[in-house]
């Protein structure tokens, strides 16, 4: 059996992950596209060095901020990672929030090596250019992905032009069933409620230091490094850069992180066979109910 503990940001998966784990004798895989990268920690919520002693944690902090990780390397070591874990009798357990990297994981996607094409032309276009662009060629991507979400949109404009096919009609041919047996569980909070968690969240982070956190890795890194297109730092290098206030900075970070939450619980209630519930308690009942069930 495999875990995912997933669902809307700022909700405490990686919290619950860890009571999950002792429980079940299991190990954590991270499942956000951002974890992955050293030194990006206050801003993507990764968890604390006390958090990551308890259980045995893999694929947190293993590429560059100025690598591209992309999700088929991430596929191929989760993958390892969930045999590795079986091989030793313990229970794998993916957290988090990317739900394309889980999916990509847990199905039979497959990924084709597709010619390298020369995206600078489009690269110096607005979002809203590149996606009124994407809008002729693939409608159904376009659909999927949000003007700002820029490096989704140059994706899938680059996979059409490397194809000659639109990303939504190569995904639709391939038919995609588990390969693993999968109880995905996630927490559903009220909207109003988890708005709130989340702008308080924010709060936290400004607290515990996210602008001094940006402010020092740009002194290392380039600021179009794909690391930093993770939420939080995309928008404070996008607000010095036009010269705003950190009030206003701090405004824009809730309003994308709100709007990413959104996106997510439509990508899980729509891709993902997910089991909702209203609290961490009453999805850990569940697991012990149904591991009670299995043992009878």
């Amino acid at each position: 059996m495999i875990y995912v503990v997933t669902g809307p940001t700022g909700t405490g998966k990686s919290s619950f992950a860890i009571k999950l784990a002792l429980k079940v004798n299991g190990e954590i895989i991270n499942g956000d596209a951002f974890q992955v990268y050293r030194k990006l920690n206050i801003g993507t919520a990764k968890p604390s060095k006390e958090q990551l002693a308890i259980v045995p944690h893999h694929l947190y902090d293993i590429a560059n901020i100025d690598e591209d990780y992309t999700v088929k390397e991430y596929q191929r070591d989760a993958r390892k990672k969930i045999e590795e874990i079986l091989s030793r009798d313990k229970t794998p357990i993916i957290c988090g929030g990317t739900g394309l990297y889980i999916r990509a994981t847990l199905y039979d996607y497959e990924f084709s090596d597709l010619p390298r094409v020369d995206m600078k032309e489009y690269e110096a276009l607005s979002n809203e250019e590149l996606h009124a662009l994407l809008e002729k060629v693939d409608s159904e991507s376009a659909k999927k992905f949000h003007p700002n979400n820029r490096r989704r949109v140059l994706r899938a404009l680059e996979i059409y032009l490397a194809s000659g096919e639109a990303k939504s009609d190569l995904e639709a041919k391939q038919n995609h069933h588990l390969l693993y047996e999968v109880t995905m569980i996630g927490l559903k909070n009220d909207r109003e409620i988890l708005y709130k968690q989340l702008d308080n969240r924010v709060d936290i982070m400004v607290k515990d230091g996210l602008f001094e956190e940006i402010d020092s890795l740009l002194t290392e890194y380039d600021p179009s490094s794909r690391a930093f297109q993770a939420i939080g730092y995309q928008q404070i290098i996008s607000g010095h850069k036009n010269n705003k206030t950190n009030e206003e900075i701090i405004i824009d970070i809730k309003k994308v992180t709100r709007n990413y939450a959104k996106r997510q619980l439509t990508f899980f209630n729509h891709q993902l066979p997910v089991k909702w519930f209203p609290s961490w308690k009453e999805a850990l009942n569940f697991v012990e109910e149904n591991n009670e069930n299995c043992q009878n």
